[in-house]
């Protein structure tokens, strides 16, 4: 099984964008269920996995209420920082992520991986901020990077997580009885 897929194919419906008559038919919840279940089954340590399902739950609930188009138009004609604060559990849950696969990738001995993982959770973490000083600040000469910045964050994570899923310390073994040849008659 391969929970860093699971998890990249979530964020791959949560990112991309399918309008139809207002609603999104990629809706994000399906992508946040397919994010819990690899979050789930990930070999993640302890004290990684209890934070990731509760910032992982909240973003699913975040993007279930979202989904509805009248309450994300009301949440951006309100106050674009509204619609901002929205989005916070799904940064939050990326850089979460982020130093929990760096971690669990360092203590592999994957140095390369662990630091291109920290990389997108730092960009992860400036995905969050930067919107405050466009929009809280008034920095708006900022606007566009921190855009960018939003967009290339997701696009980063997901290309981590699909090219790491099948590493030895991303993929949960097989219990013993279903990888030992059957004994002989």
């Amino acid at each position: 099984m391969k929970p860093l897929a699971w998890i990249a194919m979530g964020l791959v419906v949560i990112v991309l964008v399918a309008p139809a008559g207002g609603y999104d038919l990629l809706a994000n919840p399906v992508g946040w269920v397919l994010v819990l279940l690899g979050t789930s089954h990930a070999p993640l340590a302890d004290h990684h996995r209890g934070p990731l399902r509760w910032v992982g739950g909240l973003a699913l609930v975040s993007s279930a209420v979202v989904w509805f188009p009248a309450v994300a138009d009301a949440l951006t004609d309100t106050d674009d920082s509204l619609a901002w604060a929205a989005e916070l559990p799904q940064v939050a849950f990326a850089a979460l992520l982020c130093r929990a696969l760096a971690d669990l990738a360092a203590g592999a001995g994957d140095t390369r991986s662990a630091g291109w993982l920290r990389t997108a959770g730092v960009l992860a973490v400036v995905a969050g901020v930067l919107p405050v000083v466009v929009l809280g600040g008034g920095v708006t000469s900022l606007a566009d990077v921190a855009a960018l910045v939003a967009r290339l964050a997701p696009l980063l994570l997901v290309v981590l997580l699909l090219s790491r899923a099948g590493r030895p310390w991303a993929v949960v073994p097989l219990p013993e009885r279903l990888t030992r040849p059957p004994a002989a008659p």
